[in-house]
């Protein structure tokens, strides 16, 4: 049995442990209050990624509908799939169903944006007007009407505006190219031409004939494929058809290209004479129409803009002319 003094000494040192394990336990809890770095590098994180996700949650989305030219086509086409890489959830689609037919739906309310190788009609503007679709209409590119043969075609080296006429025009009696030029063979034509809905035959109509008309006989094929045209032409040494420059240079090493006299001697379709019209009268410029309304969503409004600042670059690409850079900034004032 422990004396008092012993019993003393015990109960101070076990006090004594007591009181330190409560100052080590008060130092613990002091440290781990004031450590906050995991936490607010958590937090950072989560806010980080929250940021991101409000990012794409504000990307453009959603769908811009075309349709018309198919001269046009292969611009609005490049353009639409430049204008994806960076607008993946914009879908942009191009349809091919001619000027005239582009314009059906357009003015029906159908489609955004309208290409077109030609201005619009006036009975076109009234339907558009009847619907209350209102339109800016904005030049994009030059394009020279191409005339050619067969690669195989020997004898043709150019042919006059008033031969062309003769051998398409509405009521033509032209059989064989004998009947067009002596000495040449008498063979038997067989003429491709763009469909009505085109505003490639509205123009060929319009400057070659005279606004007579295009025949419609045993001796002619029509389509608004312009790729079919070309395999029409290249399948007979006898065959002819017109068509855009572009689908000519895509098909150069089938096709044979004709100048044309308009009076002023020969003259090929070329970047320089489309540019500098003396390709006449075959030189002709090339738009978009755009609705009003549907300008106003977003998405329309980014890709009609990236269109007028970019397709410069990429006619050139595709085989058209570019507009002269003052004549960029005048369509593209348009948009404000």
């Amino acid at each position: 049995m422990l004396k008092g003094k012993g019993r003393k000494g015990i109960v101070l040192v076990m006090m004594m442990a007591l009181l330190m394990m409560l100052v080590a336990a008060c130092g613990d809890k002091e440290e781990t209050k004031g450590s906050t770095e995991p936490a607010n590098t958590e937090q950072t994180a989560t806010d980080e990624k929250s940021g991101d996700e409000e990012t794409a949650a504000v990307g453009l989305k959603g769908e811009v509908e075309i349709d018309g030219s198919s001269t046009v086509y292969p611009l609005t086409e490049a353009a639409a799939e430049e204008f994806g890489k960076d607008n993946p959830d914009v879908r942009v689609t191009v349809g091919v169903s001619g000027t005239g037919g582009g314009f059906k739906r357009f003015c029906n309310g159908e489609t955004a944006i309208s290409d077109a190788s030609r201005p619009i009609k006036g009975e076109e503007a009234d339907a558009c007007k009847a619907k209350g679709i209102e339109y800016t209409d904005l030049q994009v590119a030059y394009d020279g009407l191409s005339i050619v043969v067969s690669k195989d075609n020997d004898f043709i080296d150019h042919l006059t505006v008033e031969e062309l006429n003769k051998i398409f025009v509405t009521g033509s009696t032209v059989k064989t190219w004998a009947d067009v030029r002596a000495g040449w063979p008498a063979e038997e034509i067989k003429m491709y031409s763009p469909g009505a809905d085109s505003g490639t035959y509205d123009y060929f109509n319009e400057e070659i004939l005279e606004k007579k008309g295009i025949r419609n006989d045993t001796q002619i094929s029509f389509s608004e494929d312009d790729n079919t045209l070309v395999q029409g032409v290249e399948g007979s040494k006898y065959s002819i058809g017109y068509f855009g420059f572009a689908y000519y240079e895509e098909n150069a090493d089938k096709l044979k290209l004709v100048p044309v006299d308009a009076g002023k001697g020969a003259i090929s379709p070329t970047v320089e004479t489309i540019k500098d019209g003396t390709y006449a009268p075959l030189s002709r410029p090339l738009f978009i129409y755009v609705n009003k309304r549907e300008l106003e969503r977003p998405e329309v409004n980014a890709f009609v803009d990236y269109y007028i600042n970019n397709i410069g670059e990429m006619a050139k690409e595709v085989g058209y002319v570019p507009l002269p850079d003052e004549k960029y900034d005048a369509e593209a004032a348009k948009l404000q």
